[in-house]
């Protein structure tokens, strides 16, 4: 994969609210796992970094990232368990602006099984919020610390009939939010302990 630095730093505000989340972590290529910098931001306010990580030989789903989101960086992004075993891989937008992490995946009709959206922060922080505003579908909301170890995962589901989401909320703390389609962490063995990896 490539490695890319963010060059644009945002101005750190309050806690952010987004809808949806994604993690990343040690390279997938690194057996030993090195740490990685990085993180995600919601709710359109905080800084960019960068991270450098890998996730392996996983085929990219054909049709994401897709319509408003086709224009967005994407990377795969892996889930190992503590041993470094494969559980599944994504290909994930990359949500680096304080607009894209504020938009996170409220504009997509649809997310394929194989795709996400990872938030990348600066650094760790202990007061995150993702939401589910205008969100169509239900989605996993996953949090990983700066060494891209998973600390928090929610099953999202999509806003009921005349809800705009808002009210949902899903805190939790660390550097990177992976977001993917509702309880793939489930159907994938994904647990709090295993880990996220990815290059940027």
């Amino acid at each position: 994969m490539r490695r890319r630095e963010l060059l644009t730093a945002f101005g750190v505000g309050s806690i952010g609210l987004l809808a949806g989340c994604a993690g990343v972590g040690p390279s997938a290529t690194d057996e030993a796992g090195d740490d990685g910098d990085g993180g995600s931001d919601s709710g359109g306010t905080g800084d960019d970094g960068s991270h450098s990580g890998g996730a392996g030989d996983a085929d990219p789903a054909d049709d994401w990232p897709s319509g408003p989101y086709a224009d967005y960086d994407a990377t795969a992004v892996e889930a190992r368990t503590p041993d470094g075993d494969r559980l599944g891989t994504v290909t994930a937008a990359i949500a680096e602006t304080g607009d894209q992490r504020f938009l996170g995946l409220s504009d997509a009709e649809r997310l394929p099984e194989d795709a996400g959206m990872l938030f990348v922060f600066p650094s760790s922080r202990d007061d995150l919020t993702f939401v589910m505003r205008e969100m169509a579908f239900g989605i996993d909301i996953v949090y990983a610390d700066a060494e891209g170890t998973i600390v928090e995962i929610h099953n999202a589901p999509a806003p009921g009939p005349g809800e705009d989401g808002s009210e949902q909320r899903y805190p939790g703390s660390g550097r990177y939010v992976l977001e993917v389609p509702y309880e793939w962490t489930d159907r994938h063995a994904v647990t709090v302990g295993d880990s996220l990896a990815f290059d940027l």
